[in-house]
C-alpha cells in the first residue's frame, strides 16, 4: 500500500516484526495442502481463469497477517486515541472502540501507520510461499516452476479501505471497516487488478478443523449491498 509511512510506527512495533518474518502465529492462521476435487469446483470458467483446472489438483492456502507488527500498532494507536477522543470530545462504551476523525491528524497517523502493517503482512506471506516452495523442492526433488506452484491470488482483511458507494444516485467515498471480513468485488471494479476484472476478486473462506475450504470470487451485489465485503473464514 502507497500510503504507507513507517515514520509512523514504533521502534517496538519494527523490532517486532523482524523477528517475526516468514511465520504463521497462532489463532486461527493455518497452512494448508489440499486436494481439489472437480465435483468442487461450481463455476469452471472463473476456476480456469485462475489456474484451478483438474480434479485431484494440489493447493495450498495459507492465512496468516503482519503477526505482532500490526498488534502494537493498534495497542500504540490506542493510547494516542484516549487523548484524540478528549481532544475531538469522543466518546465510546469500550476502550476498545478507541478512535479520532479520520481526517484529523490522528487519524491520518493511524491510516498510515495501518498501511505499514498490511505491507508487512504481504511481505510475510511472500516469505512463506517461498519457504513453500522450498519444501516442495526438496521432498520432490523438481523445481518449483516445474511442478506448477503459482502464486493464484493474495488478499487482505482486518483493514480499512477506501470505496466508491452508490447511494440515491450519488457516489459518496466511504472508509470501510473490514474487521473479520475482506473485499468482495466485483468483475470490472476499478479496485481490482487486471487478471481479477474477468473474475471478481478472489476471496479464502478457509474451513474449520476438517471441514473443506473455499475460494469465492466477488461479485458486483456485494459491492451494492455490503460495501463490497464478505466474510474471511468459517
Amino acid at each position: 500500500l502507497k500510503f504507507a509511512d513507517s515514520s509512523k510506527i514504533s521502534e517496538k512495533a519494527i523490532k517486532r516484526g523482524f523477528n517475526q518474518l516468514g511465520t504463521l502465529g497462532s489463532g486461527n492462521h493455518y497452512l494448508e495442502v489440499q486436494i481439489n476435487h472437480a465435483s468442487g469446483i461450481f463455476n469452471n470458467e472463473i476456476a480456469k481463469k485462475i489456474g484451478i483446472h483438474s480434479d485431484k489438483q494440489v493447493l495450498i492456502m495459507t492465512h496468516c497477517g503482519s503477526r505482532g507488527v500490526g498488534h502494537q500498532i493498534a495497542s500504540d494507536y490506542l493510547k494516542s486515541f484516549e487523548e484524540a477522543m478528549k481532544k475531538y470530545n469522543i466518546t465510546i462504551p469500550d476502550r476498545e472502540l478507541s478512535c479520532a476523525p479520520f481526517n484529523s491528524n490522528e487519524g491520518q497517523d493511524y491510516y498510515k501507520a495501518m498501511a505499514c502493517a498490511a505491507n508487512m503482512a504481504y511481505a510475510n506471506r511472500q516469505v512463506i510461499t517461498h519457504r513453500i516452495r522450498e519444501a516442495f523442492k526438496r521432498t520432490f526433488k523438481k523445481s518449483p516452476e516445474s511442478m506448477g506452484m503459482e502464486l493464484i491470488m493474495d488478499n487482505t482483511h482486518n483493514l480499512a479501505r477506501k470505496f466508491k458507494y452508490k447511494e440515491n444516485n450519488k457516489i459518496k467515498e466511504v472508509l470501510v471497516h473490514l474487521k473479520g471480513a475482506t473485499r468482495s468485488l466485483g468483475p470490472d471494479s476499478e479496485y481490482n487488478l487486471p487478471l481479477y476484472k474477468k473474475t471478481g476478486s478472489m476471496i479464502v473462506i478457509g474451513g474449520s478443523m476438517e471441514t473443506g475450504s473455499y475460494l469465492f470470487s466477488g461479485t458486483k451485489k456485494a459491492e451494492e449491498e455490503t460495501f463490497a465485503t464478505t466474510a474471511h473464514g468459517a
